[in-house]
């Protein structure tokens, strides 16, 4: 590597490492919403808020439809 292209790319170093610790967040979150025990715990969760009554029918419905969609994605 040359002297001047580490003299111009050094102040884009700290850019650089936003867009890779973006990048493997992005990763994470998309290897969570697939993982199959993060799933249940989800849809568990959804289920026993709808049997204490804090969301209705139609949220557990649309809370699940979300759930399984990101799956898909």
């Amino acid at each position: 590597m040359g002297l001047m292209t580490m003299i111009l790319g050094f102040p884009l170093a700290p850019i650089r490492g936003v867009i890779k610790l973006g990048e493997l967040l992005q990763e994470q979150v998309e290897r969570e919403l697939r993982d199959p025990a993060a799933v249940r715990r989800r849809l568990e969760e959804i289920e026993q808020a709808r049997a204490a009554g804090r969301i209705s029918a139609e949220e557990e419905a649309e809370a699940v439809n979300r759930v399984l969609r990101g799956m898909q994605t």
